[in-house]
């Protein structure tokens, strides 16, 4: 198994940067980060604490919608907000609930199923809703294409206010009021909003503007909302999550303390990055595991002890989760390891009977991470099937799963993430035809990038950088947590701590000594032996020790400094092609081809290693990198195996080889390996 990253180094430039520093008296490397980030134009927003929220009312049908609700809450219809499972949609209804029922309303919420209901407004629901007296639905975080489900509510005498954040199609439902920034006739400035974002406006709508009363009693959920549905922490988002974690550094909603105590942490120190970690899991989870109403609950109760009680459920949903995303990933990265078909495809494709479809678009990420490319996880349900997918840079599972609509139920998604329906007796034949599209669209599979945002002199690191980092946050999507470059770092030293588990790495450069942090790998797992020359990606971090402030550097990443990450990429991707059996260029094949000299110094080098476990990055990096590439060492393996010079064993990213006894002198180059190389350059 392999998965190197391509690594990008942002923009910088220094004289802008220096000119940012002088102009508002800021240290330079905060506003080196300023300016990688494009945050510049910026300054007062950045540097100013005042939140600013541009006048709800902009959004097209605002006006409406607040006459419309106000009407119901004064003739004392009774109203239902109609959300949706996630941790966006769960905040979004606890807010809207929350308001309308201290201004008096007969309220009610509606959370569907993701099981048996799914996504959105539904026509069962609507008739459920119908029958419980309900006149006015305003849906949160959906609606905007309920087409049918709209004017069925019409049709039983009942009005709809619609509030989403996703994009519309051709046509809006038929309702009292649309609010979605992304309407083309919307008027609004910003449009990145979550569901929660929309409903924190349409509040300060209802209170005639009343911006600040309306953040000091809701934005901490807005904030939940915004983090949780990846949305860019940008512009408004950026004002609302900032507001959002003052307000839960106060500790004033009993549900959000007690799922935070529930999970060791604190929401009187939460960033956006430790929500998306803690609180917004366990939210999700309750939708995945089938319980979203208690995360509402949660979210919208006023007493401590049922508090903790609901907290403690759900965190148990979410053990429940993790234990059962844990055991379908298990199934998946074995049918990839154990099937070459799946390892070297271009997009992978993995199924399973009951696989739990709350899961499955989590361990689709998993599988991404793991092997560096696309990836679809399907769990069969008797003859119906359903997937969730994942991407990377450089190519649209959106428009692959669209070129492959004839064998689809329903499918949707964009870029970067789809779902799909589908019968199970067609899961083969979309596995060949959406290869098939990638074959086609892109060729070779873009990498997944690691993106820094610049290379770091270790000599320049000090314990002031992290506080200067946290004028840029929240971080999140669109603004993520800084990450740097520390190249040509010799490797000093590798020290096993935390039981084994995680490793301190001592490196240096020049006269500067840099300790770093590699969480949850063990010495056994790391790639690489002291004396190595390496680049680290890192990310940097203030910590208390014993009363004083120290600089943690944790390591993301790292790579061979030598190592050629492109060719390297690019390398493996053509030996992919060859275990696919695909037609091969001649330059392709210089790329893999070995002389005899480049074979006996990989025999020597797996001779000198006597059986020891190794990550395929230490094998490569002991040998000459101008001689050797990733994809000409595994078709030098697989060429070794197979004229029984050696086996190998594979165990995770460990490979184990055994240097086999031989009786007289074997000729490499007349295995089926090489054959089938050559039998490919001349079809």
């Amino acid at each position: 198994m392999v998965n190197i990253k391509k690594w990008e180094v942002s923009h910088l430039d220094k004289d802008r940067a220096a000119q940012l520093a002088e102009r508002y008296a800021i240290p330079f490397f905060l506003a080196m980060m300023i300016e990688i980030r494009g945050f510049a134009e910026h300054m007062d927003e950045i540097l100013e604490t005042e939140i600013a929220l541009s006048d709800p009312f902009l959004m097209k049908d605002m006006d409406r919608a607040v006459e419309r609700i106000r009407n119901a809450i004064d003739s004392f219809e009774r109203i239902a907000v109609y959300g949706d499972y996630d941790a966006d949609g769960v905040t979004s209804t606890s807010m809207l609930y929350t308001y309308l029922e201290a201004r008096g309303a007969d309220v009610m919420y509606y959370i569907p199923q993701r099981e048996g209901e799914g996504y959105g407004m539904n026509p069962a629901a609507v008739r459920s809703l119908h029958e419980a007296g309900v006149k006015l639905i305003i849906t949160v975080d959906n609606g905007i294409s309920s087409i049918a489900e709209a004017a069925l509510a019409r049709e039983l005498g009942m009005d709809v206010v619609v509030t989403d954040h996703h994009r519309p199609q051709k046509q809006l439902p038929e309702a009292a009021a649309v609010i979605d920034a992304y309407r083309k006739d919307d008027l609004s400035p910003f449009k990145d909003f979550s569901g929660a974002g929309v409903v924190l406006k349409l509040l300060i709508a209802l209170e005639d503007g009343d911006q600040e009363a309306v953040l000091e009693e809701f934005s901490d959920l807005a904030a939940l909302g915004t983090v949780g549905d990846v949305v860019p922490l940008l512009g408004e988002n950026r004002a609302i999550v900032k507001a959002g974690l003052k307000l839960l550094s106060q500790g004033v909603r009993p549900g959000v303390e007690a799922l935070f105590a529930n999970c060791s942490g604190s929401a009187k120190t939460a960033t956006a990055t430790s929500l998306a970690f803690t609180a917004i899991p366990r939210i999700n989870a309750t939708g995945r595991m089938g319980s979203p109403e208690r995360a509402v609950r949660l979210l919208t109760c006023d007493y401590e002890e049922e508090a903790v009680l609901l907290a403690e459920e759900i965190c148990a949903d979410n053990e429940e989760r993790r234990r059962v995303e844990a055991e379908i990933a298990k199934e998946a990265f074995a049918q990839v390891e154990q099937d070459s078909a799946l390892l070297y495809s271009r997009v992978i494709i993995v199924s399973g009977k009951d696989w739990h479809p709350g899961v499955i678009g989590i361990v689709a990420s998993r599988v991404t991470e793991r092997f560096g490319k696309p990836c679809f996880v399907i769990s069969e349900d008797g003859e119906s099937a359903k997937g969730s997918g994942r991407s990377v840079e450089g190519f649209s599972l959106f428009d692959a799963v669209s070129a492959c609509s004839e064998l689809l139920e329903k499918f949707g998604g964009h870029p970067m993430a789809a779902g799909i329906n589908l019968k199970a007796e067609n899961i083969p034949l979309f596995r060949e035809k959406i290869n098939e599209y990638a074959k086609e669209a892109v060729g070779e599979m873009p990498a997944p990038v690691l993106r820094l945002d610049c290379k770091l002199n270790p000599a320049s690191l000090s314990v002031q950088m992290p506080a200067q980092l946290q004028l840029l946050e929240p971080f999140g999507t669109g603004n993520p947590c800084p990450l740097f470059g520390l190249y040509g770092m010799e490797l000093v030293e590798i020290v096993p701590v935390g039981g084994g588990n995680h490793l301190r790495l001592v490196c240096r450069r020049g006269g500067a000594s840099v300790t770093c942090m590699k969480f949850g790998m063990r010495a056994e797992e790391f790639p690489f032996l002291p004396g190595s020359v390496l680049d680290l990606a890192v990310s940097l971090e203030q910590r208390e020790f014993r009363g004083e402030s120290q600089l943690t550097v944790l390591v993301k990443d790292l790579k061979l400094s030598a190592l050629d990450s492109e060719l390297c990429i690019h390398s493996y991707r053509v030996y992919e092609k060859y275990r696919r059996g695909e037609h091969m260029q001649q330059q392709e094949a210089r790329i893999l081809a070995p002389t005899r000299d480049d074979l006996a110094m990989l025999y020597r080098v797996l001779v000198a290693r006597k059986d020891t476990p190794f990550p395929i990055q230490a094998l490569l990096g002991t040998l000459d990198l101008k001689r050797f590439n990733l994809g000409k060492l595994l078709l030098c393996l697989e060429a070794l195996e197979e004229r029984k010079l050696i086996s190998s064993e594979t165990e995770g990213d460990l490979w184990t080889v055994h240097v086999l006894e031989t009786a007289g002198k074997v000729d490499v180059f007349a295995s089926g390996v090489f054959e089938t190389m050559r039998t490919l350059i001349h079809r």
